[in-house]
């Protein structure tokens, strides 16, 4: 049985507890500029890291359910604590009728450069059985560091310039001087992937490499649901903006990030 297409346009619903979505949504926009997008949000409850793993799975099924509303063609879970904790339950929810794609700390494509690397995460994710996972599964034989960053997230969500300043120097003086890569293991470290190259960059070394996932997990999405880039397609569609289940415009803090300007600029945030 093949998936399940409401009308003819693509319809591509991204979730998160703030505005760690907007990477892989502006992913989205990039690589199929006339895909509509339903951005699903709850952040009033953010950040989710510090909750319950029980929490964490209501929390994501609320919000998810909330956009699975406006049925869309799949789901991309643009949010790691919840890729974690729920990715199973919103499974058994939603699919087959909606295909949900979880967000993978990028690992194994920064491991395979042959490091050193370091994981920039959560203090929740930093450490957790399912990050060391990954690392002896992907990173074997690569020198690996694990670098917790309390408070960037939540500096990020709000857009708290001096707290995400300093947020990124207090967890770049923890990265050691040698790492070549540096693996973005939450979301919302994509929105200011520049200022932490800059802080962990080291001078006459080679140009630092990051490695985040709004890219993969886009392109991801299209091909769960058979669809082919087309980034010179019409930019002619609709971004739905949920917080809370309850439809509202983009928050104001996402203006201030590059990917929440581009989603704003090419199409009415409703």
């Amino acid at each position: 049985m093949g998936r399940i297409v409401y009308g003819d346009r693509v319809k591509i619903a991204l979730m998160d507890s703030g505005i760690g979505l907007l990477a892989a949504a502006a992913a989205v926009r990039r690589l199929r500029p006339d895909a509509d997008l339903v951005l699903s949000s709850d952040p009033g409850s953010m950040p989710w890291g510090p909750r319950t793993p029980e929490d964490v799975t209501a929390r994501a099924l609320a919000v998810a359910e909330a956009a699975a509303e406006h049925r869309p063609d799949a789901l991309i879970v643009a949010c790691n604590t919840a890729s974690v904790r729920a990715l199973p339950a919103l499974r058994a929810r939603l699919e087959p009728e909606v295909p949900v794609i979880g967000t993978v700390p990028a690992i194994k494509p920064a491991a395979a450069g042959g490091g050193p690397v370091a994981i920039w995460a959560t203090p929740a994710t930093t450490g957790s059985p399912y990050q060391r996972g990954l690392i002896r599964e992907f990173a074997d034989g690569v020198t690996v560091t694990e670098v917790a960053c309390p408070g960037l997230a939540d500096a990020v969500e709000h857009a708290d310039q001096p707290a995400i300043d300093a947020a990124i120097a207090a967890a770049a003086e923890r990265t050691p001087a040698d790492v070549r890569a540096v693996v973005l293991g939450c979301t919302h470290y994509e929105l200011v992937a520049e200022r932490i190259r800059a802080a962990v960059q080291q001078p006459g070394l080679p140009p630092l490499v990051l490695h985040g996932s709004a890219g993969a997990v886009a392109a991801q999405a299209l091909r769960r649901i058979g669809e082919l880039p087309d980034p010179e397609a019409p930019a002619d569609s609709v971004v739905t903006v949920l917080l809370s289940g309850h439809e509202g415009a983009l928050p104001a803090t996402a203006l201030a990030y590059e990917e929440g300007r581009l989603l704003s600029a090419v199409s009415p945030a409703r």
